[in-house]
């Protein structure tokens, strides 16, 4: 097949390309190496550069190659400009299929790419897009939901979201159900001495954390005031968080509380190996019912107790240790949970998908979608 994948490049405080992270990134080379040909275009929100197409990534069997087009252009956002650019790839390429990813503009914007031509054209919702900004612009949800119920097939990061859109969007397009996944090479058990000596952690502490977007919209003023009720409990309780946060945020000041910023993708796994007990916030929201918090995954390949907000894809990848949930935004039932996984620590037994394995459903799904064009 001929895939031509669409994705904005910065997305969870990192970058696609230069990064090389995450689901956008490891779906495409996952598929070049199964022996397809693969493009996909990043576009960037601010002014990036990235080498000439004829540079194509290494993939064993098939073929990946990045375009990177900027949004702006002297400083005015050139959507034009790049619907031509991302229109001339695709005819050059004549893609079998088309994968618009990543956020809402994506759908949109993707529908006008493949006009007048045979293209498949599948849409990705890779989080609830009605709990971004962007959807609150006039026209975006309209034309968002219109791309939607148009798509020739849909993958769906949660059975919530595929749920939710196939009600309330009125879809019938076949839907996959295509969960994050890890680099099963990186995110695996270590010897958490060897990780806190790497991050420069207490090596006797107890210590609680979590990675990612340390944002309050995403629960973690919960987290600080759990970890103050057990800080208050117990002296040897400490608190370890990395991630974006927002200018506003204010991280606890306390001797207790270690601030790793932003760590590169191969330091992450340092850090979850470095904890007694990882904790993924939510909140009961538009954005927490419907998502798949990438961390969760990658704190079940190193096999580190967990603790997570009872909603969503949570409740349900956690229904067999009811203990290890909290209720979102109650710091009492948050600061339970960790006492309990501090105390007598239980681990999840599930399998970890690879992003391999998530390349071959994918892979599956789009010859269907072929085949029923």
């Amino acid at each position: 097949m001929k895939i031509l994948a669409l994705s904005k490049r910065q997305y969870m405080g990192k970058d696609l390309l230069d990064d090389r992270f995450g689901r956008f990134w490891e779906l495409p080379l996952e598929l070049a190496m199964r022996g397809h040909e693969v493009q996909g275009i990043a576009l960037s929100y601010r002014a990036k550069k990235w080498p000439s197409a004829d540079n194509p990534v290494s993939a064993a069997k098939g073929k990946l190659t990045w375009h990177s087009i900027n949004l702006q252009r002297y400083g005015i956002p050139a959507v034009r400009s790049y619907v031509s650019r991302a229109r001339q790839i695709s005819k050059q390429f004549k893609p079998d299929i088309i994968w618009a990813c990543s956020d809402a503009f994506h759908a949109i914007l993707g529908r006008k790419i493949i006009r007048q031509s045979d293209t498949s054209y599948v849409i990705d919702l890779y989080d609830n897009f009605e709990s971004y900004a962007a959807t609150n612009l006039p026209g975006v949800l309209r034309w968002f939901q219109r791309a939607v119920q148009t798509a020739d097939a849909l993958t769906c990061v949660s059975q919530q979201l595929a749920h939710y859109v196939s009600e309330q969007y009125r879809s019938s397009a076949p839907i996959l159900i295509l969960e994050n996944a890890v680099r099963t090479e990186l995110f695996r058990p270590m010897m958490q001495s060897h990780c806190r000596r790497q991050l420069n952690l207490p090596p006797d502490a107890k210590i609680v954390g979590t990675a990612g977007a340390l944002y309050r919209s995403r629960g973690i003023s919960t987290f600080y005031r759990a970890f103050k009720i057990l800080a208050a409990e117990d002296q040897t309780v400490h608190l370890a968080l990395a991630g974006p946060r927002g200018f506003s945020e204010r991280i606890p000041a306390d001797d207790r509380v270690h601030d790793l910023g932003c760590l590169p993708l191969d330091q992450i796994p340092f850090f979850w190996n470095a904890l007694d007990v990882a904790v993924v916030c939510n909140r009961d929201s538009s954005f927490g019912r419907y998502n798949f918090p990438q961390k969760a995954r990658e704190i079940m390949a190193c096999k580190i107790p967990l603790v997570a907000a009872g909603i969503g894809t949570m409740k349900k990848l956690l229904s067999e240790h009811p203990e290890c949930l909290f209720a979102p935004d109650d710091p009492t039932s948050l600061a339970r949970a960790l006492r309990i996984q501090i105390r007598n620590p239980r681990f999840t037994t599930q399998a970890v998908p690879s992003w391999a394995d998530m390349a071959g459903q994918l892979e599956a799904f789009f010859i269907r979608t072929l085949r029923q064009s």
